[in-house]
Order: C-alpha cells, then sequence, then structure tokens
C-alpha cells in the first residue's frame, strides 16, 4: 500500500474560496446593520475541526451489581447501563495473569450497555466471534477484553463505548481471525489499545482495524502487532487529545514467540504492509 503525502486533510482549493466567499458576504452584511463583525471566523481545514472536537461525555450507572463469579452470555445481554464489579474472587482488582473475567462470551455472543467498574478483574473474555456494543471500563483491571477466538474466521467487533485507567493493554488479541474498534470508541490514559499476543504458546496471524476513535493522552501505543505471524493493523479516522507532542505511537512493530520470551520492537509508523495507515488518517486537537 502507498502512503499517501503528509498533508492536511481536505484541502480542495474551490471549497476554500467558497468559504472564503461565503466569510466576506457575512461581514458585509454585518457592517451594513451595524452589528458587530465575530473575528474569530477564520477558515479552518475541515480536519482542524474533526480533531478539535472533544468525545462524548461517559454515560452515568442506573445501578450497581457486584460479580462474585464470570457471568457466561450466549446469545445477547444487554445490562442496561448498570455498573458491575468484581466481588469476592474476582474482587483482587490486580494485574496478575490468568483472573477470570466478569462476563465470558460464547462463539457468536453480544454484550452491550454495559459499565465494568472497579475492580474489574480480567473484564471480558471472547472464546469466539463476539460484539461488544456500548461497553464501558471506568478503572480497567488486568485487560478490559481479551479475545480468544482459535478460527481464522473469527470477527470481533468492539463498537462504541470506551475505556480509561489501562496501566498496560486495553484489548489483548490472543486468539485468531480480526478485530474492529469502531463507532466512536473512546480510550484514555492507557498503556497500548490493542496488542496482538506477542508470546502466546499457540500463535496465529492477526488482523487489526482501528476506525473512528477517540484517544486522548497520556497512552503508550494505539496497535502492537507481529510482523512474522503476518498481522496487520489498519487505522483510520483516530483522534487524538490533548498529545501535541505526538509521543503515542499509532502503530509498533514486533518479532512475537511462542516461548514466552518478551517480544522484540523492531520499528513503529506506517510501512505499508504490517501498519496501513498514513499521516492524513490521524488527526491532533
Amino acid at each position: 500500500m502507498r502512503e499517501r503525502a503528509d498533508r492536511p486533510r481536505h484541502t480542495d482549493h474551490r471549497r476554500s474560496t467558497g468559504r472564503r466567499r461565503t466569510l466576506a458576504a457575512l461581514t458585509a452584511a454585518l457592517v451594513m446593520t451595524g452589528a458587530a463583525v465575530v473575528t474569530d471566523l477564520a477558515v479552518r481545514p475541515a480536519g482542524a475541526a474533526e480533531a478539535a472536537t472533544a468525545a462524548a461525555d461517559w454515560p452515568a450507572a442506573d445501578g450497581t451489581q457486584p460479580v462474585t463469579a464470570t457471568i457466561e452470555v450466549s446469545g445477547s445481554y444487554d445490562g442496561a447501563l448498570k455498573r458491575f464489579y468484581g466481588s469476592g474472587d474476582l474482587g483482587d482488582g490486580g494485574q496478575d495473569e490468568g483472573q477470570d473475567p466478569i462476563f465470558k462470551l460464547k462463539d457468536g455472543a453480544t454484550l452491550k450497555n454495559v459499565i465494568l467498574g472497579s475492580p474489574a478483574a480480567d473484564g471480558i473474555h471472547c472464546a469466539g466471534s463476539c460484539t461488544l456494543q456500548n461497553v464501558w471500563w471506568e478503572d480497567v483491571g488486568e485487560d478490559a477484553a481479551s479475545f480468544k477466538g482459535t478460527s481464522s474466521s473469527a470477527v470481533y467487533k468492539v463498537t462504541g463505548g470506551g475505556a480509561r485507567k489501562a496501566s498496560d493493554k486495553v484489548f489483548q488479541f490472543n486468539g485468531a481471525g480480526s478485530l474492529t474498534i469502531t463507532g466512536g470508541f473512546q480510550v484514555s490514559d492507557f498503556g497500548k489499545l490493542v496488542r496482538s499476543c506477542g508470546n502466546c504458546s499457540t500463535q496465529y496471524k492477526r488482523t487489526i482495524t482501528v476506525s473512528d476513535v477517540d484517544v486522548t493522552a497520556p497512552g503508550k501505543a494505539l496497535a502492537g502487532v507481529n510482523t512474522n505471524y503476518g498481522d496487520t493493523a489498519t487505522l483510520r479516522s483516530v483522534r487524538i487529545h490533548g498529545d501535541s507532542g505526538k509521543k503515542i505511537k499509532p502503530c509498533v512493530r514486533y518479532t512475537g514467540n511462542d516461548d514466552g520470551d518478551e517480544p522484540t520492537e523492531t520499528g513503529s509508523g506506517p510501512d505499508g504492509t504490517y501498519c496501513r495507515y498514513a499521516a492524513s488518517d490521524i488527526s491532533y486537537g
């Protein structure tokens, strides 16, 4: 894939000219009527306005429910925006590997309108294809969600919702298949938004798409992929807030392994093969 030039989006000359004519006409009209002229009507590129738009407010919980044992979901589960949090054996709130999740979704299940409070244990596990719709993590535990299907045709979808306070990963992609994060999903105060497992005992090719997402610093990286297993990460319409120094890495490449060792980071940034995006796909504001 050929990278597009690093330039502001939507720079169509005719559109800018039309805006200047509209501004001039409005100013003349205001002067003729004696109204004060607003001087902050400077014409901005469309992408700048998009980047400056703040993420939507988080929802308020409609009740709370402690969870002492993992809730298993098949079919569809609507939490009606209730807050679920770990209690008893699920109430540790630490970062230890191997914790049980609050929710475990069977292949093909959908979880929607759920708020995970603190402690959130190991969040949500998807045993196969799954959809997470309007799910919010107030304080990510070990991971917000882990995707564990073993079929190359497995499809995981995260639509809307958001996650914050993730000291390491938000989404852990251990299984096979494709993961899409979209629909205005929000993430803030995090380590990595999504990481393809770097040292699982069984490895797969994984496909990641991050599109229409709001990211608020601090954070370290959006996507991490293993090039030696053929992983890809495609980024589109990503809006990053509060990161004027551009410290958040959009995509990081690794050499993964299946023996439990720490994977080796080999580079970052768009390369057209594993990290698929251009500068115009990411806006800052």
